[in-house]
């Protein structure tokens, strides 16, 4: 293999924004006037491939789908199914079986979904490319471009490789997908340092990119996987999404009750069988129905339930779940890593300061819609502006060559942001942008190029000629000797207008220069950037930024009164960064840590930098996948947000990742968990108010479930233990259990918000599903329950009644009781004594309504009887039932009392509020 050809195969490691451009076309074996011929190119096309992005091996449909069954609980409801089947209790397995099927179905079709985010990155590579083969230019397919193809880049083009540019004229790409960056990348061909970041390399323009104008000649450096888009394409494939706090807590539960459910069946059936009370099938039988009714086999059914109504409430509020685990994820959220751009910022380039010889000025409005003013002092100013600013309006209208148009209620820029955002500067001053065009024609130009930085335009109106100016301060006021103020032009003070400029740069600010010549004297239809007079009027400065969402400061307040943590991961500079942060409440307005930083960081070093710190720019995608993967080994819920291709990887990694439904890619959609439809980083605070709610429900459903499957239970393993007659049957057991599950532990799937939901601090990722509060719940509540249950049986035997009869009651008891406590159960602690602690649930009532109607037939109705061996109960029974309930129901208030009156107690079960001092880390 030739030395071109080594260095060929090796392009995406070689730093080929450092070297010169002579030394890349030495290194690679190529002449730029004549590219490579046609048989080298061939070569090396099958040296290393085409350039097209490799794909992983996919699991089969059937893998897919027999994975959703790999979890210790669907092994548990499994067996109970089948041990159902062999019972004959054919209802209740198909039940069971039902709801096995449907959570693996769910799992399958959303899991998916994530597979297409890979292909969503190769459909980003341009289909076709303009190289010189042999000294002719040549449309060839993407896929056959090799390094060291000449490439021609014109406007419009998207970029088929990574390329060395050797030669560019106003060469500007948009990157924003890459890198981050707001406004398009302004491009040359001279060497850079070797640490560049991505966003630094002027010199390359990358696979994936557009060409937003000029022209350029590029030497390929980079195809298919070895680009920095491939590089992105790896890294997303070898991220692996993680289990949700839920479904790791579940896995815990579900091997926790299975080995006890395991350990206590044999205990009961060897201490029943040494008592040779009962015989084999019965003994059997009861064992069979204790384990049934202690596993809460409505538990999965529940928590898709409660989930899929978490998605419906989030999709109201803009956000669109992708994959169902992800909504009680983002109740566990305990920090938030955004992007800026499009996130917590409009994407839109606005005027934003105004400094002239006379006096500064704040512009306020939203992006590029019109509506907003330009102010003094905080004071609006009246209908009639100064002249100076008169005068940088007319500017900005007419030295611009960009357009602005409103599309479906939005504004669109054509062309530069920057230049666009000039526009309704000029409209808030109270100019009209045709009437300035009409007034005064164009009638020669000097184009915005890199290499001067500067764009004049001639213009001849009613009052004779003028030339107008705009470009990078430091040009503009080396070519003027005169500023304008109130009563004409004076002599230029350069050092305030150059103090002035850099203030507004450390505010993040982008700056322009605004500068005239009346009456100028220069020769029409032949300017150039060298006719350009020393001889200009200043008008001022410009400062355009890309401006925070107002909803967005107020969600970041939001957030960090819950607790969680907001930080920016950005592409942008330091500057813009940590200014950008400092209006939205992150971080102190001065702080941020570079990407070069960032990689001079080990592990270790860099887990530390994330507990201190909350803003973070010039990001890669490598720097934001590491900054995910630190902050998760301090312990904390990530939540990522993002719009472009570089925000992918992190997106994928983190607990949830947040996508631009709006400016996002189709590659970040289909990496991430979550879709915002408006862009709005608002529209996360509400998910994660969902998210806490749709946990709250679950944790509630859970601790009215286990109380009562365990009292079940415990009900019939009392009777095998002292030996005395079943006080409700295996078939009875199961029943209970159908009709309460469904019935009445549904019902809170559909529980409202808590008021105080979004005071609270984020949940541990180490809290258990079932806390040492739950535990106590389950243990009292169960007892309560077992002793009502028991009390009533004996109670009915005292009176004479049948064992059958007696069993009928005790159904019931159990039943009304778990009615009574579901009242209980939807406040963990709050008082369940008003009518208000019962309303905003209308499902509450359905539920109840459908228990009673059930119970009367199982109670009196013949189907029954002959089902469960039931006998209908005298209308006195009902009496005493009813108070048992009631008293039971009294019981559980009596101890949440307890509870809240005792701060410790209290604060155990319900953690006060952080407040919104918490930006100090926190391990969540």
């Amino acid at each position: 293999m030739s030395s071109a050809e080594n260095a060929a195969t090796g392009a995406g490691a070689a730093q080929w924004h450092a070297m010169p451009a002579d030394e890349i076309e030495r290194q690679l074996g190529v002449n730029r006037s004549q590219g490579l011929d046609v048989a080298n190119a061939a070569q090396r096309l099958t040296t290393y491939g085409p350039n097209v992005l490799p794909q992983g091996k996919k699991s089969g449909p059937l893998v897919r789908l027999l994975a959703q069954f790999n979890n210790v609980l669907i092994y548990v409801l499994l067996a109970a199914g089948f041990i159902k089947l062999m019972l004959s209790l054919w209802l209740d397995a198909s039940i069971i079986f039902a709801v096995v099927i449907l959570n693996a179905l769910l799992g399958f079709l959303q899991e998916g979904r994530a597979e297409k985010a890979l292909d969503s990155i190769r459909n980003m590579l341009s289909a076709e490319a303009r190289v010189l083969r042999a000294g002719e230019v040549r449309l060839i397919p993407a896929d056959e471009v090799v390094p060291g193809d000449i490439v021609l880049l014109e406007s419009g083009d998207k970029i088929p490789a990574d390329i060395r540019l050797v030669e560019a004229r106003n060469l500007r790409t948009e990157e924003a997908a890459l890198t981050g960056e707001s406004v398009p990348a302004e491009k040359n061909t001279d060497a850079v340092p070797a640490q560049a970041t991505v966003g630094d390399r002027e010199n390359m323009a990358f696979s994936g990119t557009m060409v937003l104008s000029g022209r350029a000649t590029g030497i390929v450096v980079a195809t298919g996987s070895q680009t920095e888009l491939g590089r992105i394409n790896q890294m997303l494939a070898e991220v692996s999404a993680l289990e949700t706090p839920l479904l790791r807590q579940i896995k815990k539960f579900g091997y926790v009750i299975t080995i006890a459910i395991g350990i206590l069946s044999v205990l009961l059936f060897a201490w029943g069988h040494w008592l040779g009370h009962m015989t084999f099938i019965q003994l059997f039988q009861a064992v069979v129905g204790i384990a049934v009714s202690v596993i809460p086999e409505g538990l999965p059914a529940l928590i898709t339930i409660t989930l899929a109504i978490g998605v419906q409430r989030m999709a109201k509020r803009n956000a669109i779940i992708r994959r169902l685990p992800a909504v009680e994820t983002l109740g566990s959220v305990s920090r938030i890593c955004s992007d800026k751009t499009g996130t917590l910022t409009l994407m839109e380039m606005m005027v934003t300061s105004v400094v002239t010889a006379d006096a500064p000025y704040e512009v306020t409005g939203d992006g590029y819609a019109p509506e907003g003013e330009v102010r003094a002092a905080g004071q609006a100013l009246g209908a009639a502006p100064p002249e100076v600013l008169t005068l940088m309006g007319r500017v900005s209208i007419l030295c611009n060559d960009a357009g602005l148009f409103e599309e479906d209620g939005k504004w669109k820029v054509e062309g530069d942001p920057t230049e666009g955002a000039l526009y309704p500067f000029a409209g808030k001053l109270g100019m009209d942008r045709g009437a300035e065009a009409a007034a005064a024609s164009r009638i020669d130009a000097i184009p915005f190029e890199s290499e001067h930085k500067f764009m004049a335009t001639l213009n001849r109106s009613a009052q004779g000629e003028m030339l107008l100016v705009k470009g990078a301060p430091e040009v503009i006021i080396e070519n003027c000797d005169r500023q304008q103020t109130a009563t004409g032009p004076v002599p230029l003070e350069r050092e305030r207008f150059a103090h002035e400029g850099e203030r507004l740069a450390s505010q993040g600010e982008r700056v322009l220069a605004l500068a005239w010549l009346p009456n100028p004297g220069l020769e029409v239809g032949n300017l150039g950037p060298q006719d350009l007079p020393k001889t200009l009027v200043l008008l001022g400065l410009v400062g355009l930024m890309d401006p925070p969402r107002k909803e967005a400061i107020d969600a970041v307040r939001e957030c960090h009164a819950g607790g969680i943590r907001v930080t920016m991961i950005t592409g942008d500079h330091k500057v813009t960064a940590a200014a950008i942060a400092g209006m939205l409440g992150i971080g102190d307005g001065k702080t941020a840590v570079a990407g070069t930083e960032i990689e001079a960081m080990n592990d270790a070093a860099l887990q530390e930098c994330v507990r201190e710190v909350d803003v973070f720019a010039r990001a890669s995608p490598e720097h934001k996948l590491r900054l995910v993967k630190a902050i998760q080994a301090n312990r904390q819920v990530v939540a990522m947000t993002g719009d472009g291709v570089n925000d992918a990887p992190a997106l994928k990694k983190a607990d949830i990742g947040v996508a631009m439904g709006i400016k996002g890619t189709e590659v970040t959609k289909e990496a991430a968990g979550m879709i915002l439809a408006d862009d709005n980083f608002a529209s996360i605070s509400a998910a994660v108010k969902e998210g806490r709610t749709v946990y709250n429900n679950i944790e509630k459903a859970m601790l009215f479930m286990l109380p009562t499957n365990i009292a079940q239970g415990a009900v019939i393993a009392i009777a095998i233990l002292f030996g005395f007659t079943l006080p409700i049957t295996a078939p009875q057991v199961l029943w209970v259990n159908m009709v309460t599950s469904v019935a009445l532990g549904l019902v809170i799937s559909f529980e409202p918000h808590e008021d105080d939901v979004m005071q609270r601090p984020p949940r541990s990722i180490d809290r258990p599903i079932v806390t040492p509060f739950g535990v106590w719940r389950i243990l009292f509540v169960g007892a309560t329950l077992v002793l009502y249950t028991l009390a009533t049986f004996f109670w009915m035997k005292s009176q004479g009644v049948p064992d059958s009869m007696a069993r009928t009651a005790a159904v019931n008891a159990i039943t009304l009781g778990q009615v009574f406590y579901l009242l209980n159960s939807r406040s963990l602690i709050n008082s369940a004594l008003s009518v208000r602690a019962h309303m905003g649930n209308p499902y509450l009532w359905y539920g109840i309504g459908a228990v009673v109607v059930l119970q009367i037939l199982f109670t009196y109705t013949l189907p029954f009887h002959a089902v469960f061996e039931t006998e209908s109960l005298p209308m006195p029974a009902w009496l005493w039932l009813v108070a048992g309930a009631i008293l039971f129901f009294l019981v559980v208030e009596i101890e949440k009392l307890v509870i809240r009156s005792i701060p410790a107690l209290k604060r155990a079960v319900s953690p006060q509020p952080r407040g919104a001092a918490t930006r100090q880390y926190h391990d969540a």
